[in-house]
């Protein structure tokens, strides 16, 4: 990089350390093996905990080191750096705790969050059906209310972590009639009755990350097990969004920084024709281009990470960082996999891995259409 980052004070550089030793030694030498079985072992989770890679600004009343968002960038960044796609470390971390942590009740806090934070429970948020994807006031999923219960039935799938989780935080229609306030949050933990994980699914890359097809079946939960208000499911899914999206751009950006890296590295080594491939001026203007466009991103994702330590993330600016970054991912692996030629298409080279990985970043955490959609309307606005 080009630039000094101002972001991160002394400590962050210390934890960066300790992460990257960390993922070095206990993830880089099995990654491969975990791709095969399509699931990250439960003691990996463990070793990860006791390191303080899970949940790392989870406040110490709930068993946490209390630091700030910046040390969840640093994990999320040094797996991306190296590759490791397979634990489902930001889901648990960024997607399923912080629900709990600012919405959940005092009992359900701390029956939970400790666990999470030492890796001894997992977490995973049920959002997809067969039928909602990206419109999540179409789900089908019932939560009725018997006395003091819910009794949960429907379907979720592509749900990462799903063979893994103890808890999965889970969307569902409370009020079948109200569209997007009829839509409450429920925690339901794995060992409930009724509860059944389907398939571990085959998908494109990501494979060392479980996902799964979640099937409830009158499954019982106290209502006490709601996250927030009955029907604001919708809003508060709404409010975490924007963090999600930021999530998806930092790792979006670290993994161009990586990718591109290495293959300059690669083009500088690499003879053809009686010269290197770095030598001939298009090899030359075609990473010259991306490292251009990747530090103007890497300077967007730091300004929305600092606008989101403040507490003033614009959801607009979200999926505006998310677009950028997404398709920017996607540009970057396939332009650097070119120059690799053959060596490219093979999985044992990196570069392979980061091209099949990176599909997903146009879908997750909101497709980019949703994305356009999500700026047009601003910009509509502002210019009506």
């Amino acid at each position: 990089m080009s630039f000094a980052r101002t972001l991160f004070a002394p400590e962050h550089d210390q934890f960066r350390d300790i992460a990257r030793r960390f993922l070095q030694a206990e993830l880089v030498p099995h990654h491969a093996q975990w791709e095969k079985d399509k699931i990250v072992p439960r003691e990996i989770w463990r070793k990860a905990g006791a390191m303080g890679l899970l949940c790392p600004n989870m406040p110490e009343e709930y068993g946490g080191a209390g630091g700030d968002w910046l040390y969840n960038v640093v994990v999320i960044e040094e797996l991306a750096r190296l590759g490791l796609t397979g634990p489902g470390f930001m889901v648990h971390s960024e997607m399923c705790a912080p629900y709990i942590l600012d919405y959940g009740s005092e009992e359900l806090k701390r029956e939970w969050l400790p666990k999470m934070v030492t890796g001894e429970a997992i977490g995973a948020i049920g959002l997809t059906e067969p039928g909602a994807g990206s419109d999540l006031k179409s789900i089908r999923l019932r939560a009725d209310r018997v006395g003091d219960d819910y009794v949960l039935n429907g379907q979720k799938v592509y749900i990462s972590n799903g063979q893994n989780a103890d808890l999965v935080m889970t969307a569902a229609k409370t009020d079948p009639n109200a569209g997007a306030r009829g839509v409450s949050l429920v925690l339901v933990p794995t060992a409930t009755t009724g509860f059944e994980r389907g398939r571990n699914l085959e998908k494109l890359g990501l494979k060392g990350q479980d996902t799964s097809e979640l099937f409830y079946s009158d499954v019982r939960v106290p209502v006490t097990n709601r996250i927030g208000a009955e029907g604001a499911g919708f809003s508060m899914l709404m409010t975490k969004l924007a963090q999600e999206r930021l999530t998806q751009a930092v790792r979006s950006a670290a993994v161009c920084e990586a990718v591109l890296a290495e293959t300059v590295a690669y083009v500088k080594e690499r003879k053809a024709f009686g010269h290197t491939l770095g030598d001939f001026q298009n090899t030359q203007f075609v990473l010259a281009q991306l490292d251009a466009e990747i530090t103007a991103q890497r300077l967007f994702v730091d300004h929305c990470i600092a606008a989101h330590l403040r507490g003033g993330l614009d959801p607009v600016l979200a999926a505006k960082v998310k677009l950028i970054g997404s398709e920017l991912h996607c540009k970057t692996v396939d332009q650097c996999l070119q120059f690799y030629g053959g060596y490219g298409y093979m999985l044992e080279y990196p570069i392979a891995r980061a091209y099949i990985d990176a599909r997903i970043v146009k879908i997750a955490g909101g497709a980019v259409e949703v994305m356009k959609q999500i700026i047009w309307r601003d910009l509509e606005k502002r210019n009506g």
